[in-house]
């Protein structure tokens, strides 16, 4: 099941771990280097003393003009063109059963569209799988896309075009075959009418021109940046055909003619959507594929209750399960099946970034412009005891913006981050210059009086003034702030937050709202405070636009919630977009990050050092587990076997 999640902005209610806040998609996720479903969570976190896993040698990336069955950031493929299949699969996996999981990105409560790749609706899950593209991504590598449609690419010399030859046996669904014209029609489409998100990113594309039915050349502009053909290598294709009499740009319940490996089956809008195998599929032994897509087929259940979702897993309505919430994996398996045998858990580590959680404060309000405002309220956040008393200890506290990579800034700035820092020196703030901020460590208390000293006085600087037990903004009004939410998830660790900021005089109260109006308020910019989760990168590039880019901060519906808009932040990002090699990429990272860090346009939240699984005793998977992801539940499949032996009757 070839995994994407597209540039979307997905709402979803929030709670500890990272699927369960809003969650922002990064450019690996656009590749589809998930290799399928590998991996609920992608970006599970690392242990704090792990280091990355070691890649084997590549061959040296291709100088001048070349053809090839793949792409990456810088050229350089692990496998070559006659790889069998990813090393992470079992290639003789039987196929059969159901897998039935839970919603975790986007919409967690609801759906009432099929199209995810525009703003209007709640997108239904798992709609990816039913739609390929030009390539996809492994799971072993950071950033290399290997042919799917197309069976190999041609690169100019000056890498701004790439021609790709697309293989003659790719169908739609409808058994119409899939040309260059409609992969010309779906970039045109996205870029037009896409999602902001899709405009931004493919901004720097200049046109896409089929040159036969199975040829398609994309026209790149000089100051493209580095990634931007991986981008495109992984956009998913549209029939051209089907959606000449219907209006790319509404919502629908009519599932769009796609080209992957399953299909949409039965639905109920607000319940459950199933997808079918598509057992004739044209890719189903294309070396991508290998040893993937082994599941009948797959449902995703939608539950606004999470204690209603819980009981529905214990139940075995849900047979796969990734746990989010420390409590209930402290306490909360101790069930009938789970004491038999029937249910199990594993922690499985995998070496990939993790997320980028935090509340982001919306810089478009007045009252959220003066930095000190930003740290004063940042101090009210007791991590130390959130994490004792209601995550168990589970957590680690985020404090970069590239977290546990090798682009984390640490330390003082190198030689080579200062040649890109120095220009800036006098618009930054001077911190930039020396050891990146770290937030706080509290007492562990729940009520650190010393952070909160620090905090008045921060606030009291910045003009701010008490009077009884309200803190008044400079023009004399109260000082009032708003959480924004979908779901109360989150309020037992944002409540002491809260408690605390009323201690120095602020006014701090939630509004949850269904998802819908959420998801309206956050592409419309209408919220002080919210919960977002980043997903990150190995190689980060183009993506950060639509994080922290001015543009971005000005564009309703992009994914720059915080409202960030700096000239160096725009210059330093360019500089990681347009890297010539990962160290440059790494250099301008760790710079970027101390920008970011010196402007407190958050307050950072936590990550988990390894990914929980619970499920139904009836799969089994490969030995090996890919580089970058658990591999769950993408490479697994349903074993029959176990599945007799518990008395499995799903």
């Amino acid at each position: 099941m070839v995994r994407r999640i597209f540039p979307r902005l997905p709402i979803s209610p929030s709670v500890e771990a990272m699927p369960h806040t809003t969650i922002l998609a990064t450019r690996r996720d656009l590749l589809g280097l998930a290799g399928g479903f590998i991996g609920t969570s992608l970006t599970a976190g690392l242990f704090p003393q792990a280091t990355f896993a070691q890649e084997p040698e590549k061959a040296p990336p291709p100088t001048g003009a070349y053809e090839a069955h793949g792409l990456s950031a810088f050229g350089d493929l692990e496998l070559p063109a006659d790889f069998k299949h990813f090393g992470y699969v079992n290639p003789d996996a039987p196929i059969g059963g159901k897998l039935v999981m839970r919603v975790t990105q986007g919409s967690l409560d609801t759906f009432n569209t099929l199209n995810t790749f525009v703003l209007q609706g709640d997108p239904a899950a798992g709609m990816s799988m039913t739609f390929d593209s030009l390539m996809v991504g492994s799971a072993d590598e950071p950033d290399a896309v290997y042919g799917l449609v197309a069976q190999s690419v041609w690169v100019s010399e000056d890498r701004r075009l790439y021609r790709f030859k697309m293989r003659p046996e790719a169908r739609f669904h409808d058994g119409t075959k899939i040309t260059a014209a409609d992969v010309v029609f779906s970039f045109d489409i996205l870029k037009e009418k896409g999602l902001p998100a899709y405009r931004s990113l493919l901004a720097e594309a200049e046109k896409a021109v089929a040159e036969a039915d199975d040829v398609v050349t994309f026209h790149l502009s000089a100051e493209r940046g580095r990634d931007l053909h991986l981008i495109i290598a992984a956009l998913p294709i549209f029939s051209k055909a089907y959606w000449s009499t219907r209006d790319f740009t509404a919502s629908t319940l009519e599932a769009p003619l796609g080209s992957g490996a399953y299909r949409v089956g039965r639905f109920e809008v607000g319940r459950f959507i199933e997808f079918d195998r598509v057992d004739d599929y044209w890719a189903r032994d294309i070396n991508v594929n290998v040893g993937q897509n082994r599941f009948q087929h797959v449902r995703y259940e939608y539950f606004r209750d999470e204690q209603v979702m819980f009981e529905a897993f214990k139940s075995g309505i849900i047979n796969f399960h990734e746990e989010y919430t420390a409590s209930i994996w402290a306490n909360g398996y101790n069930f009938p099946a789970f004491r038999s045998g029937q249910v199990v858990r594993e922690k499985i580590d995998i070496s990939a970034p993790p997320s980028v959680q935090g509340w982001y404060f919306n810089l478009r309000r007045e009252k959220f412009a003066d930095p000190r405002i930003r740290e004063a309220i940042g101090l009210a956040f007791d991590f130390e005891w959130t994490n004792a008393k209601i995550m168990y200890d589970s957590y680690k506290r985020t404090t970069s913006f590239f977290e546990n990579t090798p682009q984390e800034a640490e330390g003082l700035p190198s030689a080579e981050e200062l040649v890109l820092l120095e220009p800036w020196r006098g618009k930054v703030p001077d911190e930039v210059f020396g050891e990146p901020f770290m937030p706080p460590v509290s007492d562990g208390s729940g009520n650190d009086r010393e952070q909160l000293r620090r905090a008045f006085k921060l606030l009291t600087d910045a003009g701010y003034k008490r009077e009884g037990n309200a803190l008044r903004l400079p023009d004399g009004k109260p000082f009032e702030i708003e959480f924004l939410d979908s779901s109360t998830r989150l309020q037992p660790h944002t409540q002491p937050f809260q408690e605390n900021l009323k201690r120095l005089g602020i006014k701090a109260t939630s509004r949850i709202v269904d998802p819908s109006q959420y998801q309206l308020r956050l592409e419309n910019y209408d919220y002080d405070i919210v919960s977002v989760a980043r997903l990150a990168s190995l190689t980060p590039g183009p993506e950060l636009r639509v994080f922290y880019g001015s543009q971005a901060a000005k564009t309703p519906g992009t994914l720059n919630v915080a409202g960030i808009s700096d000239p160096a932040i725009d210059a330093l990002i360019a500089h990681i977009v347009n890297a010539k090699t990962r160290d440059e990429v790494t250099i301008g990272a760790r710079a970027l990050d101390r920008v970011l860090r010196a402007g407190r346009y958050w307050v950072p939240m936590w990550y988990r050092a390894d990914e929980w699984l619970a499920y139904w005793n009836i799969f089994s998977h490969p030995d090996k587990q890919p580089r970058y992801s658990s591999g769950a539940p993408g490479t697994w499949w349903f074993d029959a076997e176990k599945a007799k032996r518990i008395g499995w009757k799903g």
